[in-house]
């Protein structure tokens, strides 16, 4: 695989843009099928927000901390199988997470052990059963109709009968909840009153589909909810997240496919015979070059602009209507390992004012993140992203100041981390975010998962414009290194059967 040498005015049988976990993963795929791609990324190193940085001796996982899809049949582990490619290292999370409501009352743990978790749940909220039995239901359902690989939403005959094959009666049982929220699930099991559980839902959900209960799809949330126990689970990769995306740089790279670091695509025209791509290169070199197939793993919001006027307007409508995704502030940090609690858990939740509820990953002693004693701490937070990038200096500085201080203040409430125990800490805001990944605004995550916008209501990876398709966190299954995969997998069966 080649990387970093200068683009030939040449063209190519695919292109694919953006080398986050999707765009590897599609262009992996599309090689391993003969197809001649060339992958195009504007940072110089792959992963996106999952990739991670260095400061010294640690190393910090940039957004996603945690994977799913890594137990046997897993969507990782068995496109790592068809790559013929290594498995990375990985753990499972035992418990998934520790989520802190904040009420003095205990965390909730999210055992592994379904039957632990089982009564976890009971003991913290009593009466919420048939609620949980519900969920699981539609989960088993839902999981099962993924599995025979559905088209989602169809847009052409072949999409549709790809998306009827996958059909079963339980699937055709859990499409009454189509329209449904988490929220009306717990109304209709008589635990719309529970605040308590409410609070926990809005923590969790919010993580996996921007929303909370209230707004998150029936179908989507109860796979999220089921997420961190077996047969499925969450799982801590060794090394860091930048192993997820080596194993497929390796893939792509035993497959012939090629690898363009510091290259940022600013324009996409169609031609008679496929696709004109154009942008710049390192030391701002322009470079232009044709491909037959293009595939996008950016967020759609960079649509509008990379195709100017050849965007549909219905479409760029469309586009617009979903409304801004969240941004984040994080907090990267170091600390003495004697400074946490004893058996710290990697990931904790805390419910949180100021700035807003923390998500917080903790490194495992040997992991590779930090020297043996130490320990890296990150702590995100959602924030709406655009007002970020209205400040002036001086408001931005002390706007950052005062978020930093807001997590700094909640990690010393859930972890005891007192001021002097930092080895040394740095906040990323929305605008860092958007220099790392190139997203607009610093996007972090893809469409929220509203009813009326998850699976046949979403956006398509088939888009409006012949040869051109999208996977990544926007389109069906939704966010995670694991739904992004599962839609890079759907994008390039529909690519490959569009040229039979």
């Amino acid at each position: 695989m080649q990387k970093n040498t200068e683009i030939q005015s040449e063209t190519w049988d695919g292109a694919v843009l953006g080398a986050g976990i999707a765009g590897l993963t599609a262009a992996a795929l599309l090689a391993q099928a003969g197809q001649r791609v060339l992958l195009l990324e504007a940072h110089h190193q792959s992963g996106g927000c999952a990739g991670t940085f260095r400061r010294g001796p640690y190393t910090f996982d940039v957004g996603a901390t945690q994977v799913a899809g890594w137990e046997a049949g897993g969507i990782h582990r068995r496109l790592f199988q068809q790559l013929e490619v290594p498995v990375p290292a990985a753990v499972p999370l035992d418990p998934g997470c520790v989520v802190d409501l904040n009420d003095g009352r205990a965390p909730i743990q999210l055992w592994r052990d379904p039957g632990r978790w089982q009564r976890e749940r009971q003991r913290q909220f009593p009466g919420s059963e048939r609620f949980w039995r519900l969920c699981a239901a539609l989960h088993q359902a839902n999981w099962a109709f993924a599995a025979r690989q559905p088209v989602l939403p169809p847009r052409n005959p072949w999409d549709l009968g790809q998306l009827f094959a996958a059909l079963g009666p339980g699937t055709l049982a859990s499409g009454l909840f189509s329209g449904a929220s988490i929220s009306d699930l717990l109304g209709l099991c008589g635990c719309g009153g529970d605040q308590r559980l409410r609070q926990f839902l809005d923590l969790q959900l919010r993580l996996y589909s921007q929303e909370p209960a209230q707004r998150t799809a029936a179908l989507y949330g109860a796979t999220v909810l089921a997420m961190a126990q077996e047969p499925l689970g969450l799982w801590h990769l060794q090394g860091s997240m930048q192993a997820l995306s080596t194993a497929l740089e390796t893939a792509l790279a035993h497959w012939g496919g090629r690898l363009q670091l510091r290259h940022r695509v600013e324009s996409l025209r169609q031609t008679p015979d496929g696709w004109r791509i154009s942008g710049s290169g390192p030391g701002q070199r322009r470079f232009e070059l044709g491909a037959r197939q293009v595939v996008c793993s950016l967020a759609p919001q960079a649509l509008p602009q990379l195709l100017a006027e050849q965007m549909p307007p219905t479409y760029g409508q469309r586009i617009a209507s979903f409304g801004d995704p969240s941004g984040a502030l994080v907090l990267y940090g170091v600390v003495a390992r004697q400074s946490l609690p004893p058996s710290c858990a990697s990931h904790l939740q805390l419910a949180w004012e100021q700035p807003g509820s923390l998500f917080v990953s903790v490194s495992q002693e040997g992991d590779g993140r930090a020297p043996q004693g130490q320990a890296t701490v990150i702590a995100s937070v959602f924030t709406p992203a655009r007002p970020w990038f209205d400040l002036g200096e001086e408001a931005y500085a002390s706007r950052k100041r005062e978020a930093q201080a807001g997590i700094e203040a909640g990690l010393g409430q859930l972890l005891g981390i007192r001021p002097n125990d930092w080895i040394q800490r740095e906040l990323a805001t929305p605008r860092a975010f958007a220099h790392w990944t190139g997203r607009p605004f610093g996007f972090v995550g893809g469409l929220g998962q509203q009813p009326n916008r998850f699976g046949p209501f979403g956006l398509a990876s088939r888009s409006p414009l012949p040869g051109l398709w999208l996977c990544g966190d926007a389109i069906y299954p939704g966010e995670g290194t694991a739904g992004v995969s599962l839609s890079a997998e759907m994008a390039c069966r529909q690519l490959l059967q569009s040229l039979s």
